[in-house]
């Protein structure tokens, strides 16, 4: 049997689904969600390619549901003029087996200093972030949101504050005192958001921030709201799962923004409930097993996800009663696609949502295994994924 999961009982989404494409399998009860949406992935391609490639990023978000993301330009070449991004989009014609809109970054080669062509680029990029550094100077975010508004587009920001990390790696809490750790301070998260938060009430421009970890991020996104800033956010499932008491002495557990205390999950899942936190994104960032294999301290950041989000926030959140499914799928579906333009065409995912198992790694198709969650049992399991009416993902058969 399929259910056809509805959004509050309209009929914006009613896929045409083969069901051929599913006779293979024995189960006899299957759920059909809208194709998921990422607004937060890193593909690592051009410049990176043993971290990761657009084929191997977008069947690793085909496995997890998705049928459209967003990648960060954190490459080399940086997407920040038009010679630039045409490399990464040539590799996306050629080799994505889903949807892939490429952020354009801020600024020059990400430095903060320069504004990229952001005319010239504009028609061919989803919106405009510097991610993987926040931009430090006050007058050139707010020239680069002035220039965003005139051209329609987001900006979406990484937000962190140099001057306040001091070497840090984990976050500045009870975990990196107990262990000797240089810890990351959540000002240098919020502090940086407060001021966006001013220069897009004033400006006007629509402003997206990245990946928070803070209970003060969520009250000042709160409140800009309430005073009536286009001001959208996400965070990531680890934030909402785990906190620092949950980590160990692996790189496994190393990612920026860190995992934070059981507060600041408190209050991210609150955000969740109350609206203030409008998208789920995973921040899936893939790296070699070298790289992340040195420990807290010299592992690089970043963590991989887009092929576990669903089962865990489904086993996590939903099924625990944090949140309802509906809730969920809106924020890794419908707010995204919303607040960013893009549009769901006949894409959808298929899910029985009884499978039980444990994540194990040796199953992904990202490159990139490095995932706290490693044998952690969940519920869910990914059938089939078709984008725009074509499969990009179909578990063997059973």
């Amino acid at each position: 049997m399929l259910n056809i999961f509805e959004l509050n009982k309209s009929p914006e989404f009613i896929p045409t689904v083969s069901v051929e494409s599913l006779s293979h399998f024995s189960k006899s009860e299957y759920t059909v969600f809208p194709g998921f949406c990422d607004v937060h992935v890193h593909f690592r391609e051009p410049g990176f390619s043993y971290k990761e490639t657009i084929k191997s990023g977008t069947s690793a978000a085909a496995h997890g549901g998705y049928t459209d993301v967003c990648t960060m330009p954190n490459l080399n070449p940086v997407p920040d003029n038009k010679e630039h991004l045409q490399r990464q989009l040539d590799i996306i014609y050629s080799d994505a087996v889903i949807n892939v809109f490429p952020y354009g970054a801020i600024t020059v080669n990400e430095m903060g200093q320069e504004l990229s062509d952001m005319e010239d680029i504009a028609e061919s990029v989803i919106a405009f972030s510097d991610d993987g550094r926040g931009v430090q100077s006050e007058d050139v975010m707010r020239e680069a949101m002035l220039r965003a508004k005139d051209l329609g587009k987001l900006i979406v920001a990484h937000c962190e504050v140099n001057s306040l990390l001091h070497g840090g790696y984990i976050h500045e809490g009870a975990y990196a005192r107990a262990h000797g750790h240089r810890g990351i301070p959540s000002e240098s998260e919020w502090r940086q958001i407060e001021r966006d938060c001013r220069l897009s009430l004033e400006t006007g421009c629509a402003y997206h921030v990245c990946h928070i970890s803070t209970k003060e991020s969520v009250e000042i996104i709160r409140k800009a709201k309430a005073e009536g800033a286009d001001v959208s956010c996400e965070t990531a499932p680890h934030y909402l799962l785990l906190d620092e008491n949950d980590i160990e002495e692996d790189g496994r557990w190393k990612m920026n923004p860190p995992l934070r205390s059981r507060e600041d999950r408190i209050a991210l899942i609150e955000g969740v409930k109350d609206g203030t936190i409008d998208c789920i994104a995973t921040d899936h960032a893939p790296h070699s097993k070298d790289e992340k294999s040195l420990g807290l301290e010299k592992s690089a950041f970043g963590i991989v996800g887009i092929e576990t989000a669903f089962p865990l926030l489904y086993t996590g959140l939903v099924k625990k009663g944090e949140i309802s499914l509906e809730k969920l799928i809106e924020l890794i579906s419908v707010n995204p696609r919303k607040r960013f333009n893009i549009p769901l065409s006949n894409s959808y995912t298929v899910w029985d949502l009884n499978a039980e198992y444990s994540i194990d790694t040796d199953a992904f198709l990202s490159k990139g295994r490095s995932t706290p969650f490693e044998g952690k049992k969940v519920f869910g399991k990914c059938l089939l994924t078709v984008c725009d009416g074509k499969i990009a993902y179909r578990a063997e058969e059973e």
